[in-house]
């Protein structure tokens, strides 16, 4: 439908009309001798000539002064109303970007990588599944960081994410820290839409709050927390005498991970490597989203640019018009010529 924001201007449209009463009329001063009269007549002549063309440009200059005040109402046309999505969560992903997750223990197409790359492949295409959840970045290391707030912004969540870097929050792990800075980000959410997947591989060396003291928080909050502890359990490792086998995960802190999850009613996942990973998030896609009061919106055209396009072509039209008629009509007679 079409409507204007400011309707009320076009109370303005008869000011041009009214201005010619209001403003006051010209006095007719005593004559003087003019030496160049017959030059003068001239010009009267042709001021003649053009009366015929008066109301035209009448019209045109009406024409000028209303586009230009419909321009001012700020003409639109709305379109349909849209629903917005009417169900979804408040999920807060907590992200280990701490110096082991460097670590080559995963692999994919047969190529090692670190456990940072993996995480961004696998959170990336679960960010990108979560349509009607609004998403909310945390990055910790030494110290935790929102990397990004709670938004539908799907896309930025995602680029912050594949752009993190090891050592951006230092090379220890805060898992208390990063826990106790979800709560203070959900706490003021609809209570059953608190959610934080929290995402380690190694276990608290660092941080103010420690991560039991933290978990307490999380309950007070009602806030769910899934923890996934990553890392491979072996790996072949060159030696002296020939490759070995390590598990790169023997600083994982597992029953602090399970004691978490499950003291604020979520779930404790143990991912080995890139494909196990991908699973989780796929299980965690099925978490029943609660429903939320739904959101309509109306989009919006403005349409002020046509009638001042209108009043722009016009004037140009007419300054056109005029120099025209000046090139073509010369103010000279024989008499004038003669002087």
């Amino acid at each position: 439908m079409f409507e204007m924001q400011w309707p009320l201007l076009l109370l303005l449209a008869p000011l041009p009309l009214a201005m010619r009463f209001v403003a006051p009329k010209k006095r007719v001063e005593a004559a003087l001798r003019v030496p160049f009269y017959q030059h003068a007549s001239q010009l009267e002549k042709l001021n003649r000539l053009s009366v015929g063309k008066r109301p035209a440009k009448l019209f045109a200059l009406w024409a000028m002064w209303l586009s230009c005040v419909i321009a001012a109402t700020n003409p639109q046309w709305v379109g349909e109303p849209m629903s917005m999505p009417s169900s979804g969560r408040d999920l807060l992903m907590a992200v280990d970007i701490s110096g082991s997750m460097e670590q080559t223990d995963m692999a994919l197409n047969g190529q090692r990588i670190t456990r940072l790359m993996a995480v961004k492949k696998v959170i990336g295409d679960f960010v990108t599944r979560r349509n009607s959840d609004r998403l909310g970045l945390i990055l910790f290391g030494a110290q935790a960081y929102l990397q990004a707030p709670l938004t539908y912004d799907r896309q930025t969540v995602n680029e912050l994410l594949q752009e993190a870097q090891i050592g951006f929050a230092g090379r220890e792990t805060a898992i208390g820290d990063a826990i106790a800075l979800a709560v203070k980000r959900l706490r003021d959410r609809p209570d059953s839409s608190r959610v934080l997947v929290l995402l380690t591989d190694g276990a608290n060396t660092a941080g103010v709050l420690a991560p039991d003291k933290a978990t307490e928080l999380a309950q007070k909050a009602n806030i769910k927390i899934y923890t996934i502890a990553f890392g491979a359990e072996s790996m072949e490792v060159p030696g002296l005498f020939g490759s070995r086998t390590v598990n790169p995960s023997r600083d994982l802190d597992e029953p602090t991970m399970i004691a978490i999850a499950e003291k604020t009613g979520g779930k404790y996942f143990r991912a080995r490597n890139l494909e196990e990973l991908d699973n989780i998030h796929r299980e965690l896609d099925q978490l029943e989203p609660i429903e939320i009061e739904a959101e309509t919106f109306r989009p919006v055209e403005t349409l002020f640019y046509w009638p001042l396009a209108f009043a722009f072509l016009l004037s140009m039209a007419m300054a056109g018009l005029h120099l025209w008629q000046g090139r073509s009509t010369p103010l000279t007679t024989t008499g004038v010529e003669a002087r």
